[in-house]
């Protein structure tokens, strides 16, 4: 079972919902701690694609190596981010939804190694369901408005 998971029904076509969610340079406005996106890759997106993320969390900012381990355009794509015994990966999948609009089903899976990794595992799930468990419905209310 996935670490954190979500799932909502946006009323835009997937090739808008798929558009800017997976555009990184919308991150800051879907996860409210992530205050500055910067592509390290040239190119179209397509896996490999490298962002640096980097997110305000309790007044210190931190930042991370965000990568696209899998995309397939306006159906799905996969990012990894990995540091300090801490790899955490989220999903998302768009398909058209019963009725008109998106269907997007998130899932973020959480790693660790190392004995801290593991025994700090359970709160770093809350950290980061807390963080971004409720992106799904910033996207909706974002695309819905324009």
């Amino acid at each position: 079972m996935a670490d954190i998971q979500d799932s909502v029904v946006i009323n835009k076509s997937v090739e808008e919902v798929f558009s800017y969610a997976s555009n990184m340079e919308n991150s800051p406005k879907i996860m409210d701690n992530v205050v500055e996106i910067e592509k390290l890759t040239d190119g179209p997106l397509q896996v490999g694609s490298r962002f640096k993320e980097t997110r305000e969390i309790r007044g210190r900012k931190a930042s991370t190596v965000i990568e696209f381990t899998d995309y397939a355009p306006n159906k799905s794509f996969v990012v990894k981010s990995e540091a300090n015994g801490l790899k955490v990966v989220y999903y998302y999948d768009f398909v058209p939804a019963d009725g008109g609009g998106t269907r997007v089903d998130f899932k973020g899976d959480i790693h660790t190694t190392g004995l801290v990794m593991k025994l700090t595992k359970p709160i770093i799930r809350k950290i980061l369901k807390k963080e971004d468990g409720d992106h799904l419905k910033k996207l909706k209310s974002l695309l819905e408005s324009e």
